[in-house]
C-alpha cells in the first residue's frame, strides 16, 4: 500500500455517492426484509439498520481483501513473464469493458448476459431460509451479509478496483469507501423513503455504465502513473536526447 491509495479511495467513494440509487433498487427488498419497514417490531429500527449495514460492510470488506489477494497473486504472476501492474490493468480493462457493454444494451444492441454461479444461488437460498427462522436483528445481521450473493455489476465493478489495489487491506478499504458512499441512501430507504423517482430513474443505467467506464480509466492511470510524462521526466528524457545528439555529431 502506498499514497496511491488515498485519491483511488476519494474516488471510489464519489462513483459510490453518486451511484447509490442503483443499490437502493437493488437492494430495496432486502431493506424491508431486514428492517422490517411499514411493519411492527419488537426491536428498534435503528439497531436492525445497524445489524443490516454491519452485515454489509463484512461482505463487502471481505470481498475486498479477496480480490486484492487475487490481485496480488496476479501481479505476482505477471512479474514472473516479464508483465508489471498485471492486476492493475486487467481490472481496468474489464472494468472499462463492462461499462461499455452496458452502454451498447442501453442502445439497443443485443448482448448476451453471462449466467450467475448456482453455487451463489444455491448459498443464496440456503442463507434465506436460515435467516427467516432466526431473531430480528440476527436476521438483519444474516441478510446484510447476503447482499454480496446479489449478482450485481456495479458491486463487483468496485470489487474489480479492489483487484487492481493488489493488497487484501488495501482492496478491504476501497469496499470499505463503496459502502461509506451507499449510507445515505439505504438508511434513508430503510427509513421507508422512496428516494429514486420515475423520471430520474431512466438515467440511472447509463450513469452507472459512464461511471463504470470512468474508474477503469482512473484504475489504470493510478497504479501507471509512473508512464505518464512530468516535467521532471520530459527534462531528463531532452538532456538523454541532446547527448545522443552530440555523441551522433562527434
Amino acid at each position: 500500500m502506498n499514497t496511491e491509495l488515498f485519491p483511488l479511495i476519494g474516488a471510489v467513494l464519489t462513483a459510490s455517492v453518486l451511484g447509490s440509487l442503483h443499490c437502493a433498487g437493488m437492494c430495496g427488498a432486502f431493506i424491508a426484509l431486514a428492517v422490517g419497514v411499514g411493519q411492527e417490531t419488537p426491536v428498534s429500527k435503528v439497531r436492525l439498520q445497524s445489524a443490516y449495514h454491519l452485515g454489509r460492510l463484512v461482505v463487502y470488506s471481505l470481498i475486498g481483501a479477496s480480490f486484492g489477494v487475487a490481485g496480488q497473486a496476479i501481479d505476482l504472476g505477471g512479474r514472473a513473464v516479464g508483465l508489471h501492474k498485471a492486476a492493475v490493468m486487467l481490472a481496468a480493462a474489464t472494468m472499462i469493458t463492462m461499462g461499455l457493454v452496458s452502454l451498447l444494451r442501453i442502445a439497443g444492441v443485443k448482448v448476451p448476459k453471462p449466467a450467475s454461479p448456482g453455487v451463489m444461488h444455491r448459498l443464496f437460498i440456503r442463507l434465506h431460509g436460515v435467516a427467516s427462522k432466526l431473531t430480528p436483528t440476527r436476521r438483519s445481521l444474516v441478510i446484510g451479509l447476503m447482499t454480496g450473493l446479489l449478482p450485481c455489476g456495479w458491486l463487483y465493478a468496485f470489487a474489480l478496483v479492489a483487484a487492481g489495489t493488489a493488497h487484501p487491506i488495501a482492496g478491504a478499504l476501497t469496499m470499505a469507501a463503496f459502502w461509506v458512499g451507499t449510507l445515505p441512501v439505504m438508511v434513508a430507504v430503510g427509513t421507508g423513503v422512496q428516494t429514486i423517482s420515475g423520471s430520474l430513474r431512466r438515467y440511472i443505467p447509463a450513469a452507472m455504465a459512464i461511471t463504470i467506464v470512468t474508474m477503469g480509466v482512473l484504475t489504470a492511470l493510478g497504479r501507471t502513473g509512473h508512464m505518464l510524462p512530468t516535467h521532471d521526466r520530459a527534462a531528463a528524457m531532452t538532456k538523454l536526447n541532446n547527448e545522443a545528439i552530440d555523441v551522433a555529431g562527434q
